[in-house]
């Protein structure tokens, strides 16, 4: 073989150089990789709403010795705490060597994905047959949604306090739901409209049913359909105001390509990354600094409300801490580091023109740190310091993290916004980290298992 040339030698030495991860994994760290996915496929079935993330989650920690956080218990190092929030958002801890003025090391995830939910009247009977009307969560592309099977998930709070949770289609014995759409042969006028406007967001109304009770009258289907309903789940039509119902798909998620490097499921946004952090934070033994993970609501909607990012819960978990150690908060986050753990886009081959390709992740390259989100002229971005970038590239790098940069999209194509500017508002030192993912928001988004697989270690060498 042939000595390299000066001018190669100059080039691997000065250029970036990027690889496939598949080039750069160990062969014996292959079987970690798929066992990890298959654990995670495993919660990605049971966990089709933020509320099931959440109990799944608080399962996982309690398993594996998390206990529930009150403002007066000891924390030593090694102590695993978790608050619960509404059973909708979750923050949980282990407890480092250092004072928390020394700053701790987060990573922010939200567990809310774009869906169907129910408006709060939603029953009525049409034409002999039963429907829902709807209310879409986030953002989606309404013509993906008809004709998907759906199933029903949430809870009914009744008024005597007690909470029902419903969940219905997930069963195989159980019929699926789904909303319709129209016929190819009468679609000419629907087919001149712009994708946008083919499906109008009140047409997405959910079939339920058309068998009605025996007898006279009118809403005898309405009426049947509310009579399984009431039997099943003990519900009357008025409990549906006090109801957090929505549709998801009713698929499973399961390996995707001939030759299985992909996972295919509902709910990627951004869960892959959520249990990746909970998976890092399951594994970390006893931390320098106190290692805090939090699983946050709503950011598909601003991360507002009491169960979002926005909300003063995070910061009263971490007060708490604080206060257990005489430690000034402001000054613990001053002094700490988060990875804003939030999906982005894939290339996508069959759509060159929306992304620059010297500046986009690619599936196979590892998790992607995505200095600034935003829109257009970095609009709603954090935009990461150079120093804190430079950190954690340093982090991966040590740890053998598989990584990669991008941004979301061309710049004046569109883009998006994440936690990452809530958290850097707290004076923390902040830069976005996800996976790349293909069909973003739609019914079944597509990821590959090696970024999957790097999301989990990225999250566990930054907490050690």
């Amino acid at each position: 073989m042939s000595e390299k040339t000066e001018l190669e030698l100059m080039k691997e030495q000065l250029f970036y150089n990027q690889k496939n991860g598949y080039d750069r994994l160990p062969k014996e760290e292959i079987s970690e990789l798929e066992n990890y996915c298959s654990r995670y496929i495993s919660f990605m079935n049971l966990a089709k709403t933020e509320r099931e993330c959440v109990s799944e989650s608080v399962k996982l920690a309690e398993a594996a010795g998390f206990v529930p956080f009150v403002p007066s218990m000891e924390l030593k190092p090694g102590t695993k705490i978790y608050r619960n929030n509404r059973g909708k958002a979750l923050t949980l801890a282990v407890i480092g060597k250092k004072s928390a003025a020394e700053g701790v090391n987060i990573v922010a995830s939200h567990i809310d994905s774009p869906r169907i939910d129910l408006k709060p009247n939603p029953l009525y009977e049409d034409s002999e047959m039963a429907f829902f009307k709807t209310h879409y969560y986030g953002g989606i592309k309404k013509y993906q949604w008809p004709t998907v099977p759906l199933e029903l998930r949430g809870v009914v709070a009744l008024k005597d306090g007690s909470v029902v949770d419903v969940c219905f289609g997930a069963d195989k014995n159980e019929p699926v739901l789904v909303i319709t759409d129209l016929l190819i042969h009468l679609a000419g006028d629907q087919m001149k409209k712009s994708l946008a406007e083919g499906i109008a967001g009140e047409a997405l109304n959910v079939l339920l049913g058309s068998k009605p009770l025996e007898g006279e009258g009118s809403d005898r289907v309405k009426l049947a359909v509310m009579s399984i309903l009431n039997k099943k789940y003990g519900i009357v039509e008025e409990d549906f105001l006090s109801a957090e119902l929505t549709l998801v798909p009713a698929f499973e998620a399961r390996a995707v390509g001939l030759d299985g490097s992909f996972i295919g499921a509902y709910g990627h946004d951004d869960r892959v990354c959520a249990y990746a952090a909970l998976e890092g934070l399951l594994a970390v033994g006893v931390p320098e600094k106190t290692a805090v993970v939090t699983l946050a609501d709503k950011e598909e909607i601003g991360s507002m409300g009491v169960s979002g990012m926005e909300s003063k819960e995070f910061d009263t978990f971490i007060e708490d801490i604080c206060d257990a150690q005489g430690v000034n908060v402001g000054h613990c986050f001053r002094n700490s580091a988060c990875l804003s753990c939030d999906v982005s886009n894939a290339y996508d081959p069959n759509y060159p023109e929306v992304s620059d390709r010297r500046n986009n992740a690619k599936v196979n390259y590892g998790i992607n740190i995505c200095k600034y989100t935003g829109s257009r002229g970095k609009s709603g971005s954090s935009d990461a310091s150079a120093e804190f970038m430079a950190k954690v590239r340093k982090i991966l790098d040590d740890g053998n993290v598989v990584w990669q940069t991008g941004e979301l999209g061309k710049v004046d194509q569109g883009g998006g916004g994440t936690v990452a500017m809530i958290m850097a508002n707290k004076n923390i030192d902040t830069v976005d980290v996800g996976v790349p993912v293909l069909s973003m928001h739609a019914p079944w988004e597509v990821v590959a298992k090696l970024d999957a697989y790097m999301n989990y270690k990225a999250a566990k060498v930054f907490f050690e």
